[in-house]
């Protein structure tokens, strides 16, 4: 039987297109541009598969959602919404809903998704979701950003390890907690612990806890992170940071769900979630052996990488709005920016990413008088931000070859690592560290023709195919 599909949009052109395709997919299509109808249908026993948008005249299509799935459970609904927020994702998902696609989509993938949706048998019963106030953790309406909001909202009702990874000031903990507070865990704690920030020869007692009198000022018995975050969420941040014992002992509290503290004996049983972040590449740490690579594949269940801002420019201005409200409701100043300040804030690159722009809106509400920024007062600060950090550094006059470029990324190499340079494997690790980059802007430059970048770089094709292969280049088209 053709199944039927109900579409409600108080957009008749929307309605219109989606039900051109859909009839001409082959199903029954009867399209609404209010709630009240959809749900008199639904009530009537029609429709295999509801389509809607949650902005309505007469009701919100996420309030909808629980009465449908009360009075019929086996009915999916795919919800669409052009208010793109994470927060629509998460509650659509929350709520009941199989899918939900932020406007404009794509109509091959609207179709796609119907597919499944009528192939899967939907769930008996429906849980009520959880009360919760209005709130974005996460903030953007890129294309980038939406595949996120729909990967936490699929995994929030889940337990399922999840690694992050990222640049710094991505926002990588924000997604952290987001997946803990909109998830099962939210009443538990939330621990969040820096591999990064302490000392090599403590992290062991700082995860697993210590007994009185295991070392030297051990006075009394403390509790590790992993006690502390018993029931809830553990966000173990700059994972690639671990020294290898600790790493060795994180792995068999992921594969047994117990530990022993620093100087115990008596095994401890924990219940958390785990949550890993990182802004170092792990695959290339595991090739250097200074990551186990079983321990790499427990952690990565569920991958998930947040984009630098350079690549959701589209972001600038609402994540800029968000920060200057947030400012407000802490005391500072109220202040808007001009059209040619927002402008201006799109054309820089943000090597600090989202947490860059954050600490520049706070210090325009703070610093500057007027009540509107304007793009001679943007500029300034950013010529600020990218002037050489000391006199020394070199002047455009003076650009440092690539030679000393390298030179200075291998000293600060070597200075970092005094007490623990790996026991091999420096030269492979420069090399493919040189290469990947020479490679992956040479594909770009070349709109991902193979041939022509083999050309560029002086290499046989199938050379560079197999070192695409080994240094797990992606193939783009378009230099970003």
């Amino acid at each position: 039987m053709t199944a039927t599909i109900l579409v409600a949009d108080d957009d008749r052109s929307i309605r219109t297109v989606l039900g051109q395709a859909l009839t001409r997919s082959g199903y029954h299509v009867r399209t609404t541009g209010t709630a009240a109808t959809l749900w008199r249908w639904v009530e009537d026993g029609e429709g295999d598969l509801v389509i809607t948008d949650v902005v309505m005249p007469d009701e919100n299509g996420l309030d909808l959602i629980p009465r449908i799935r009360r009075i019929r459970p086996e009915l999916r609904i795919v919800v669409m919404s052009a208010q793109s927020t994470f927060t629509t994702a998460v509650k659509a998902a929350q709520r009941g809903a199989f899918e939900y696609l932020p406007k404009p989509f794509d109509l091959n993938e609207l179709l796609a998704v119907v597919g499944r949706a009528l192939a899967v048998p939907a769930p008996a019963t429906d849980p009520e979701p959880a009360a919760e106030e209005e709130r974005l953790p996460l903030v953007g309406r890129s294309p980038a950003m939406q595949e996120i909001y729909r990967t936490v909202a699929r995994v929030t009702t889940t337990d399922l390890t999840v690694m992050i990874t990222g640049e710094s000031g991505t926002g990588k903990e924000l997604v952290a907690r987001a997946l803990h507070d909109y998830g099962a865990r939210r009443g538990a704690p939330f621990v969040a612990v820096n591999m990064a920030a302490i000392p090599r020869e403590l992290i062991e007692s700082e995860l697993f806890g210590h007994e009185r009198g295991a070392f030297t000022g051990a006075l009394q018995r403390n509790q590790g992170r992993f006690e502390q975050a018993n029931g809830g969420t553990l966000f173990l941040d700059e994972i690639g940071d671990m020294p290898p014992e600790a790493q060795t002992r994180l792995l068999r509290v992921l594969q047994e769900g117990e530990f022993t503290t620093v100087g115990g004996r008596t095994p401890i049983r924990v219940n958390v979630r785990i949550v890993a972040a990182t802004h170092r590449d792990l695959r290339a740490l595991i090739r250097q052996g200074m990551f186990r690579e079983d321990l790499f594949y427990r952690l990565n269940v569920v991958p998930m990488r947040l984009p630098p801002l350079r690549e959701r420019i589209e972001d600038i201005p609402l994540l800029a709005r968000h920060f200057l409200v947030q400012a407000k409701a802490k005391g500072l100043p109220a202040k808007t920016l001009t059209a040619e300040a927002v402008e201006a804030l799109r054309g820089y690159a943000w090597p600090g990413n989202v947490r860059e722009l954050e600490n520049l809106m706070r210090r325009l509400a703070a610093l500057y008088p007027q009540e509107t920024i304007g793009e001679d007062v943007i500029a300034g600060e950013l010529a600020e931000a990218a002037a050489p950090a000391t006199p020394a550094a070199r002047t455009p006059a003076e650009p440092e070859s690539m030679a000393q470029s390298v030179e200075r990324h291998l000293r600060a190499y070597f200075a970092s690592h005094k007490e623990g340079l790996p026991a091999s494997g420096v030269y492979d690790r420069v090399i493919a560290e040189v290469e990947r980059p020479l490679i992956r802007l040479t594909l770009a430059a070349t709109r991902g023709n193979q041939i022509k970048a083999a050309a560029v770089l002086g290499l046989n094709r199938n050379t560079l195919r197999k070192k695409i292969r080994e240094l797990e280049i992606p193939v783009v088209r378009g230099l970003t």
